[in-house]
Formats: C-alpha cells, sequence, structure tokens
C-alpha cells in the first residue's frame, strides 16, 4: 500500500483558505447572521463514485470561522469512496458551519475532482511501469493544492514552477542555435537542478541521450517515432539510463498503447485543466 500523500505546508493551506473567504465572507456573512448562533451538527455526503482529496482544506475553512469545531473523518485523503458515503461529521457554531459550508466544499470538490481523474489515468497504465504526471496547467493560485490532489490520486509530479527544474524546449533550441549548444549551456547556468529536454526528431532524441539529462520528452512523436525512441534510448550504450516522457495528444483511448510502448512517464495537463467537480454536500443534522 503507498504511503499517503504529503499535503502542502500549513501555511500554504491557510493561504488558499484565507483567500477563499475573503471572496465569499466578505464584510460578513449576512445569510447566516438569520440563524440561531447554537450548536448544531452536519455531514459532509460524497454523491459519486470518488477518490478523496482536500482535507487539510477542508479542516482549516471551518477552524477558521470556528477554531472550537470538532471533525471526525471517516476517510483518508485518497482514499476511494463510493456514491453515498458520509466522508465526515462535524459539530459546532450553526453559523459558523454554514459560513464555511461554501469554502471548504469548493476545496473538496475540486481537488477531489483531480484525484479521481488521475486515478482513471493511474488505472488506465497499470501494470505497465509507466508513470503518470502532471504540468504546470493549474488554475491559478492552487497550484500545491492540484499538486497534492494528484499524488491522492497515484500520480506524480512534474516540476512544480519555473524555479525547480530547466525544461528546454523548442524556443530555447531555436534561440542556442542547436539543442546540443541549448543543452550545455542549460547545464552551465544550473548546474544543481534537474534537467528535461524535449525533443520533437529522432535527431535531437540522439542529441540528448548522448549529452545527458534527467528526462527526455518526446513531443508529439507518431507510433512508429515513439517505438523507434524507446528502442534507441533502452539500447546500448545508454540502457535506458534516461527515462522518456510523453506528452500531448494523449486521452484515455491512447494512454495504455503509449505505456505498453516502453516509455516511462505521460504527463497528463487534463489531470488539472479540466476540472469536473465531484458531487459533494454538507448538510446540518445526524449522518444517515
Amino acid at each position: 500500500m503507498s504511503p499517503r500523500p504529503t499535503p502542502p505546508p500549513t501555511e500554504v493551506v491557510a493561504s488558499d483558505v484565507a483567500r477563499a473567504l475573503a471572496e465569499d465572507v466578505g464584510a460578513g456573512d449576512v445569510t447566516a447572521a438569520l440563524l440561531p448562533d447554537t450548536t448544531d451538527i452536519a455531514y459532509l455526503l460524497c454523491k459519486e463514485d470518488a477518490v478523496v482529496a482536500g482535507r487539510p482544506w477542508f479542516d482549516a475553512c471551518h477552524r477558521a470561522v470556528d477554531p472550537g469545531v470538532r471533525i471526525d473523518w471517516r476517510v483518508q485523503d485518497g482514499e476511494r469512496v463510493s456514491a453515498g458515503t458520509v466522508l465526515a461529521t462535524l459539530a459546532g457554531r450553526t453559523r459558523a458551519l454554514v459560513t464555511a459550508e461554501r469554502s471548504s466544499l469548493n476545496f473538496m470538490q475540486t481537488l477531489s475532482g483531480t484525484a479521481t481523474v488521475t486515478a482513471t489515468y493511474v488505472d488506465a497504465v497499470r501494470g505497465t511501469g509507466c508513470t503518470i504526471l502532471d504540468t504546470r496547467k493549474t488554475l491559478p493560485g492552487l497550484r500545491l493544492a492540484q499538486k497534492y490532489a494528484v499524488r491522492c490520486g497515484g500520480g506524480q509530479n512534474h516540476r512544480i514552477g519555473l524555479y525547480d527544474a530547466v525544461m528546454l524546449k523548442e524556443n530555447h533550441v531555436r534561440a542556442a542555435g542547436s539543442l546540443v549548444v541549448a543543452i550545455r549551456a542549460a547545464r552551465a547556468a544550473q548546474p544543481s537542478l534537474p534537467l528535461i529536454v524535449e525533443v520533437e526528431t529522432l535527431a535531437q532524441l540522439d542529441d540528448a541521450l548522448a549529452e545527458g539529462c534527467e528526462r527526455i520528452l518526446i513531443d508529439d512523436f507518431d507510433v512508429d517515432m515513439r517505438r523507434e525512441a524507446v528502442r534507441r534510448a533502452k539500447a546500448a550504450p545508454y540502457h535506458g539510463r534516461i527515462p522518456l516522457e510523453v506528452s500531448g495528444s494523449v486521452d484515455l483511448t491512447t494512454l495504455r498503447g503509449i505505456a505498453e510502448d516502453g516509455v516511462d512517464f505521460v504527463s497528463i495537463g487534463g489531470l488539472t485543466k479540466h476540472v469536473r467537480a465531484i458531487d459533494l454536500s454538507m448538510k446540518l443534522g445526524p449522518a444517515p
């Protein structure tokens, strides 16, 4: 069993939650003010099959409004649940429960959506040795949250941003004059960072293999080119030391075949870009 993914630092979650509550509550929740300020209970219900993600943000939303709220979770982030599952029960001030409801659900439904679709892609390549990666195509301001949700779904993270890995693409090659010159310049400028090199031809692949890097991205290769790329990368003298990543024009109908060709990674922008929220609700009263 895989270890549970580690969420972002507490201060990152708190910052996300502060922004969400500020845009929703503003100067005060005038609707919740109509309710009696007493104690009550509530429950969080998942209305469809899903992979759960977002507990830290859900908790932080409610505790920001009512530090004394009690939240008892019945599931863990990364756990698969079926429709009708009660995910958690809550006990706290009625007004606070209602005020925090929408923001907390927005985080849970969005992040669970990302985790659920990631799990679908991970299932599709199971047994091939291929790993599913995300991209930087995330919702603005929620990069670390969505990257966490990808891990909850069984995927792994590509670079987090523009600062933690060097990635050479066609514009860099064009500016440098050749891929070889671009690779050498990148190594000289950032020797301590991982280097990912995107190639568009088999000749560029040969150059990247010879120069060395942490990963080679074969972008929009057709089937024959992809298989030849795998053959070259795994053959002597390289022996598969530099993993290959596929990106571009990948969906669930083509994914399994790509993985079975022997590539090491497939990156999917749609994990975080094409978000379909999971149907969740929070209701006052005892759980069914």
